[in-house]
């Protein structure tokens, strides 16, 4: 007879899954798994989702210390095609980065017409210019280290969008159906911040030895990824859902196959 896979509520009451979210968030732990069952009962599509998908996602969260709710904007839970996505916000990058000690200044934000007069095709430096209307042509993130380093990188909308295009299947979808199925065309504002953040970090940021920035380091590999034994899977993007990009260490929180019998509940409804 075929095991019933166990449901998210009974591996969240499973002791040694309990165990080890008490190792990564101490006294935090029951109000993060809390939060955990609280965004799976209030969306629909996530109810849908592998619950070991979920966790994972779940996991790498509480690794980072960045809280799941919504509404706070630092990492969400995101459902896609049956299983769930870690993804970071604009929010929590910047408090990776801030956490690191290396970091003076860093912010992300659009920029209106004219706000921008030309970039130094050399230096990569922005010359700024007078705002001639509120319209928002692009977006622009900046980061100035401790030690003195200054980077910028400014994406036009038009960018942004062949980006979204590019790297989003959700995305691709909703041009082609007309529907709004993806955060780029619910929120365009915070995927584009998010966007030019990462791509600003990714390329200048600092990644050393440290656990800090090795906490940056894994966000920017996790983003958007589904979080297997194997690695990293992006099933979103054009990548493709089936390349895995290997981790060196993961969360290690148990799989479903773990999670002792007794430790869970007898109803095993939601």
């Amino acid at each position: 007879m075929k095991q019933e896979t166990p449901t998210l509520q009974q591996l969240l009451n499973s002791a040694s899954i309990k165990r080890r979210f008490e190792e990564l968030l101490d006294e935090s732990a029951p109000s993060f798994i809390s939060s955990i069952l609280a965004i799976f009962n209030s969306n629909p599509k996530l109810r849908e989702c592998s619950p070991n998908s979920i966790l994972s996602a779940a996991g790498i969260a509480a690794a980072l210390k960045l809280p799941i709710n919504p509404s706070l904007g630092f990492a969400f839970i995101v459902p896609y095609k049956g299983q769930a996505q870690f993804q970071l916000g604009w929010k929590g990058f910047v408090q990776l980065a801030m956490r690191s000690g290396q970091y003076r200044t860093l912010n992300s934000g659009a920029v209106r017409e004219g706000q921008i007069k030309e970039i130094d095709f050399v230096t990569g430096e922005i010359i700024r210019g007078e705002k001639i209307s509120d319209e928002i042509v692009g977006y622009v993130a900046y980061m100035e280290l401790i030690n003195g380093f200054k980077k910028s990188l400014y994406m036009t909308v038009e960018e942004l969008l062949a980006h979204a295009e590019k790297y989003s299947q959700s995305y691709a979808y909703d041009l082609r159906s007309g529907k709004k199925s993806s955060v780029w065309t619910t929120n365009f504002d915070a995927m584009a911040k998010k966007t030019v953040l990462k791509k600003l970090l990714s390329n200048f940021g600092i990644i050393s030895i440290d656990q800090k920035s090795i906490d940056l380091a894994t966000a920017l590999q996790a983003d958007q990824a589904v979080i297997t034994n194997e690695g990293f899977r992006y099933i979103d993007n054009e990548r493709g859902a089936e390349q895995i990009v290997p981790f060196n260490e993961v969360v290690d929180l148990p799989e479903a196959d773990d999670v002792d019998d007794e430790n869970n509940p007898e109803d095993k409804n939601d």
